[in-house]
């Protein structure tokens, strides 16, 4: 099984980016859940996704607490919380930021670290507004091809399917951040 974490604020798209995860997957044949945690918190506060894939019938039914992979939306999150909490040895990071995988030091050490600037990828496709832009389907596609969970086409298939405004701009946000994201390769 292959549990991934996100992290996010409310209204970047973190349960969205978890759904249409869960739809590729599930286009596939794999069994999927996914599923949001937030409490009566407003725009802006912290927010959890949840993904587990798996080629059998799932029957956890918690949070994930050991996820493989961990998704940040939000890099002040990392000051804010601990992101990496649970997270398996050698597992992904990926962080939305302008930095490197390198200046994540405190990371490197245990997990493989990867960054796309999904911020400006979604500037520069208009999604959200300029202040608070939704970054959820840029992070998928840095996390398709960091991860090797879903193949870039089908997760296209499962943003076009889930995302009701601007599908075509969301899977080219996607597009390019499947191409740009930062990350050794092993």
């Amino acid at each position: 099984m292959i549990e991934i974490r996100v992290h996010g604020r409310g209204g970047q798209g973190a349960v969205v980016a978890s759904k249409a995860l869960a739809i590729a997957v599930a286009s596939e044949g794999r069994y999927v859940q996914s599923f949001p945690e937030f409490g009566v918190e407003r725009r802006g506060a912290p927010v959890y996704a949840f993904t587990r894939i798996d080629d059998k019938e799932i029957y956890v039914r918690s949070k994930i607490y050991n996820p493989d992979h961990v998704v940040v939306l939000d890099p002040t999150l990392i000051e804010a919380i601990d992101v990496t909490e649970g997270l398996h040895k050698g597992g992904w990071i990926l962080i939305n930021t302008t930095k490197k995988p390198g200046d994540f030091q405190e990371f490197c050490k245990d997990f493989r670290v990867a960054t796309v600037d999904a911020y400006n990828i979604a500037i520069k496709y208009k999604l959200g507004p300029k202040a608070s832009p939704i970054v959820n389907t840029a992070i998928l596609g840095a996390f398709s091809k960091i991860s090797g969970v879903v193949s870039l086409d089908v997760l296209l298939k499962g943003i076009k399917e889930i995302v009701p405004i601007k599908p075509e701009e969301n899977a080219q946000a996607a597009t390019e951040a499947y191409n740009s994201v930062n990350f050794k390769e092993e």
